[in-house]
C-alpha cells in the first residue's frame, strides 16, 4: 500500500497549540480551587466539549442565540483560567468566590450540553393535513368520447387474441399414444384427459393440449 501523505497545515498546528495551553491552564486552576486527581482533568475536557458544542451548532443553522450565548461562556471560562495561571492570581491562595465557580462549572457544563444537543431545531413539518383534505368541489365530469369521436375504439372492435397454444414436445405424444392404446386395449374405450394426466403426471393444460393431438 501507498502511504498517504502527511500536510501540516499551521493553523491546525497553532490551534493544537493553543488548545493545550488551555487545557493546561484549565487543569491548573482546578487543581488549585481543590479539584484533585482525575477532578482537575475533566474540567478542561468539559469547557473544550462545550466550546464544540456551541460551535456546531452556530454551523449548523437556523436560530444562533443559544448557539452564542453557551459559546462566550465557555470562552468566558477558557479565558478566565488563561488570565487567572498568568500571574494574576496567587494560585496558593485561591478565594472562596472562584471555588464556588469551579464547583459549580460541571452543572452549568451539563445543562449547556445538553441544550445545545438537544435542543436543535426541528425541520420544518409539511402541512399534510391540508394536502389530504377532500376538496370541496364537485369533481369534473368525465368527457363522453362516445359523442365526440364519431371513429370507434379499435380495442373495442377488434377480437380477444386466442390464448396460445401449449407447446407439446414429440417424446411426450409418443408416450400419451402409448399409454391411450394400453388404456383402449384393457378397457375397450378411449382415454379420457383426467386419466390422461394423472397417469402423465402432466398439469391439466399440457394434458389436454397432448389429447387434441391424440383425437
Amino acid at each position: 500500500m501507498r502511504a498517504l501523505p502527511v500536510r501540516l497545515d499551521a493553523v491546525l498546528v497553532q490551534a493544537l497549540i493553543a488548545a493545550a495551553l488551555s487545557f493546561a491552564h484549565l487543569h491548573d486552576l482546578a487543581s488549585a480551587a481543590g479539584q484533585q486527581g482525575w477532578k482537575a482533568w475533566a474540567y478542561p475536557v468539559s469547557v473544550d466539549l462545550l466550546l464544540v458544542a456551541a460551535w456546531r451548532r452556530l454551523r449548523a443553522g437556523g436560530p444562533k442565540a443559544a448557539g452564542w450565548c453557551w459559546f462566550l461562556v465557555a470562552l468566558t471560562a477558557s479565558l478566565g483560567a488563561n488570565v487567572a495561571t498568568a500571574g494574576m492570581l496567587d494560585l496558593g491562595s485561591v478565594p472562596a468566590w472562584l471555588r464556588i465557580l469551579v464547583a459549580g462549572w460541571p452543572a452549568v457544563a451539563f445543562l449547556g450540553g445538553t441544550l445545545l444537543a438537544h435542543g436543535g431545531p426541528r425541520p420544518e413539518e409539511r402541512p399534510t393535513a391540508a394536502l389530504q383534505a377532500p376538496s370541496s368541489a364537485p369533481p369534473a365530469p368525465a368527457p363522453n368520447t362516445a359523442e365526440t369521436d364519431p371513429t370507434p375504439s379499435l380495442a373495442a372492435a377488434d377480437p380477444p387474441a386466442p390464448a396460445p397454444s401449449t407447446a407439446v414436445p414429440p417424446a411426450l405424444v409418443a408416450l400419451a399414444r402409448k399409454v391411450a392404446d394400453e388404456h383402449r386395449v384393457r378397457t375397450g374405450t378411449d382415454i379420457d384427459t383426467s386419466t390422461l394426466r394423472a397417469r402423465l403426471g402432466v398439469p391439466l393444460p399440457l394434458a389436454e393440449a397432448i389429447a387434441t393431438q391424440l383425437i
